[in-house]
């Protein structure tokens, strides 16, 4: 099971000191990290379950089911950020997917509850 992804993107010049004021505007240029889910699913065995997590803001099923089939897991928690969920709650409502089956929308839980249902899922599919 994996978590978030630490970083999508890093600063291509890292810096060691405070980037000091020189005008009202800033721009940063910055490049992709490498994608750990991805070279994690490339080693993955027969009988090997990998499951990932998902952030979307919009076209989220879609973009969701995207990431499941390019980095080959087995079931993917969809989450999309609002009041009751996300980064600054203890509630989240997710929606699982999984390769050729309906999507899963849970309701608003508990963060713990959603941990649970999740592993009683997994439990499951093993």
């Amino acid at each position: 099971i994996m978590s978030a992804a630490p970083a999508d993107f890093t600063p291509v010049k890292p810096l060691a000191h405070k980037i000091k004021r020189r005008s009202d505007h800033l721009s940063l240029e910055f490049e992709a990290t490498g994608d750990i889910l991805k070279k994690v699913s490339a080693t993955k065995r027969k009988g090997q379950l990998l499951v990932g997590f998902a952030l979307e803001t919009d076209n989220a099923i879609a973009n969701a089911r995207n990431k499941l089939r390019d980095k080959n897991l087995d079931l993917i928690v969809l989450n999309q950020p609002g009041s009751q969920s996300g980064f600054s709650s203890d509630t989240n409502q997710v929606t699982i997917l999984r390769p050729d089956k309906k999507p899963l929308k849970w309701p608003l839980l508990e963060k713990q509850q959603v941990a649970f249902k999740l592993l009683e899922l997994l439990s499951t599919m093993m």
